[in-house]
């Protein structure tokens, strides 16, 4: 196999219907669709198994054609246009959306042939690979029609144009084909169907796809509509709430961390981890990002399915060390085993292909922050807390005070063991200082003088034990000088004062070990053992942030040009996987939810202090800035 068999991870679009979603790539495959969840088995899956996983493609049969692809403006509606010597002609992707709160087994895919100019030649070709590409399936083929079935699952792809019967009407494990030309003017294409068996729905007329076509598109532009925010980037803080809201599941409202599995941190290495489950982390992070965009409806439907695995937690339903479990999956069970796929040989032969995620039953004490700070950014934003919620996280507090002060494996989930994560302790922090303010300024009871006690506790140690004095720096955990990119929170979470010294001196550390031009590391493996082989590259995450630190800090010239430059490697459609390599390529899981909601927080920061503190700019070839001297160097080198 080739590596011309596997496109750039970057090279996709995401359409989807708040259920569930798909990958198209430039060259009009689809290579990533699971059904009726994210979290579903696989329909096409060729990403992770060029010949083994099953696609779906539509696409211009002209070698050499140009590609474009962009979305309509302020919608999830993908336009794949080709260029050809002979006619310029494009294919519409989406995925009607019809009272996407009511969980539904069935969900269609549309795929729109048109040209624009002169004639165009498409082929289609669909080839489903059920269940993470394990299970068989039959074909029937009929003139417009074919139906792919398993015992529980069918998927129909009803087209416009006769399909190829070369093969016979019946087949085991079939394909189904076409290919057809078109003038200007001239418009077909397909609809492709999922559910079981049964179920799924007959063809659609012209008229009817148009229909739907023009109520997608009607229902993202009224959702971008309600967006308050007015800044510099606009664009692209509308693609970043796009792809979120493509992101949350919208029955429960809960968000995956991405919608894909197995995308590798490293090509041909082991870190290739499943995103398609709801981290409390991640979402309670959402929460701030949605706010400050005007969503409160999302931001309100995250914590209703956050408050759920509390109580669920505090019943005995949970996990039997603390409340809350690290994840769960987007309807809340907790079943997450981790397993291997060893049928599939993934992306660019980087495996094991992982299904499930084993982190689910590590100990992540960060986490209990971050969900209070959810609830805070709720309440601070005009909406009511209910007597349940506040009696549950009380009680929730009532644990933490008792085990904040253990190791644990920290926010990156690494497999080497628990440590005394700074990071772990910072949110800690947060749970105790957001609960006083909640009581204090809603009046609700609780036991404040406790929990100022328990905060203060953990303020003390971070100074005292958190902060390397021969380096100049606070570090990732006790005892240690390696430094930590989720240190990055500190000031964005009123730990710590922006301008302080102690924080000015960590960011320059930073910016000597973790940065590379401009783009941030998480931590250095080498310094840091992980308990995993291999390298990883930046984590746009943690770029944002340091966007974030340095606009509090007053280094605005040098947050703006970060900032932009960041926006660089985006891919052509402004969407962000977990990490980029050493060559610029987007690596893991696409599009990851956390980039997006950082994107849109460092944005928000940046305006604001871009506001009110006018700048004079310093040069932007060497980002010289006064509280930082020309050369730094570690003070134990």
């Amino acid at each position: 196999m080739t590596k011309s068999e596997y496109p750039p991870i970057a090279d996709h679009g995401l359409i989807g219907d708040l259920q569930t979603s798909a990958l198209v790539g430039l060259d009009g495959t689809i290579g990533w669709f699971c059904s009726p969840r994210f979290d579903s088995p696989s329909i096409f899956a060729s990403l992770l198994d060029a010949k083994k996983g099953g696609h779906f493609q539509l696409t211009c049969a002209a070698e050499g054609a140009v590609v474009k692809q962009l979305y309509f403006v302020d919608t999830a509606i993908l336009i794949t246009r080709y260029l050809t010597a002979d006619g310029v002609g494009e294919v519409i992707d989406f995925m009607p959306i019809n009272d996407p709160e009511e969980s539904s087994d069935i969900h269609r895919i549309v795929r729109i042939a048109r040209v624009v100019r002169g004639s165009v030649t498409f082929k289609m070709e669909c080839a489903p690979k059920f269940d993470y590409g394990r299970e068989d399936h039959d074909l029937v083929l009929q003139d417009h029609h074919a139906l792919f079935e398993t015992p529980d699952l069918e998927v129909s792809l009803h087209t416009q144009k006769m399909l190829d019967h070369s093969e016979g009407k019946q087949l085991r494990n079939g394909v189904a084909r076409q290919e057809f030309t078109l003038h200007e003017g001239e418009v077909s294409g397909c609809i492709l169907s999922t559910g079981p068996i049964g179920t799924t729905a007959g063809a659609l007329s012209v008229p009817q796809v148009v229909d739907l076509l023009e109520k997608t598109i009607r229902y993202w532009r009224d959702w971008i509509s309600k967006s308050t925010y007015r800044g510099r980037w606009r664009s692209t803080i509308s693609r970043s709430a796009i792809t979120l809201k493509l992101l949350t599941y919208a029955p429960t409202g809960a968000l995956v961390a991405a919608p894909t599995a197995a995308l590798p941190e490293q090509i041909g290495g082991e870190r290739n981890w499943d995103y398609r489950y709801t981290w409390v982390r991640d979402g309670s992070f959402s929460v701030g990002a949605l706010m400050e965009l005007g969503y409160s409806d999302e931001a309100a439907a995250f914590l209703k399915w956050l408050m759920l695995r509390v109580l669920d937690g505090l019943s005995g339903k949970g996990r039997k060390d603390g409340p809350l479990q690290l994840m769960y999956r987007i309807d809340g069970s907790s079943d997450l085993v981790e397993w291997d796929l060893p049928n599939l040989e993934g992306y660019e032969h980087s495996s094991p292909v992982r299904i499930g995620n084993g982190a689910a039953d590590q100990l992540q004490l960060d986490i209990y922050g971050e969900a209070v700070e959810a609830i805070y950014q709720i309440v601070t934003h005009g909406r009511s807390i209910y007597y349940d919620v506040w009696d549950a996280m009380v009680k929730t507090l009532d644990w933490l005070a008792k085990n904040w002060d253990r190791p644990d494996e920290g926010i990156w989930e690494t497999r080497g063991g628990q440590k005394d994560f700074v990071y772990s302790r910072l949110m800690c922090w947060v749970a105790f200082d957001r609960m006083i303010r909640i009581s204090r300024e809603k009046g609700l009871p609780g036991p404040i003088e406790k929990w100022r006690k328990e905060r203060d506790k953990i303020y003390i140690q971070i100074m005292e034990r958190g902060y390397n004095k021969e380096i100049g720096a606070f570090v990732q955990h006790y005892d240690s000088d390696v430094l930590d990119a989720s240190i990055l929170k500190m000031p964005l979470v009123g730990f710590i004062s922006a301008r302080d010294p102690r924080w000015l001196s960590t960011l320059d550390a930073m910016a000597d070990e973790i940065v590379s031009d401009s783009l941030v590391f998480r931590y250095n493996p080498e310094a840091s053992p992980d308990g995993l082989a291999g390298d990883e590259g930046t984590f746009s995450l943690c770029t944002f942030w340091y966007v974030d630190a340095l606009a509090k800090a007053g280094r605005l010239a040098e947050a703006r040009m970060i900032f932009e430059q960041m926006l660089t490697y985006s891919n052509h459609l402004g969407l962000y996987s977990e990490e980029i390599g050493y060559t610029g390529e987007q690596l893991g899981n696409f599009p990851q939810a956390f980039t997006h909601l950082a994107l849109i927080s460092a944005a928000v920061t940046l305006d604001r202090a871009l506001d009110s503190e006018p700048v004079a700019y310093e040069s932007l070839i060497g980002l010289e800035n006064s509280t930082r001297p020309a050369q730094r160097r570690r003070v134990t080198d």
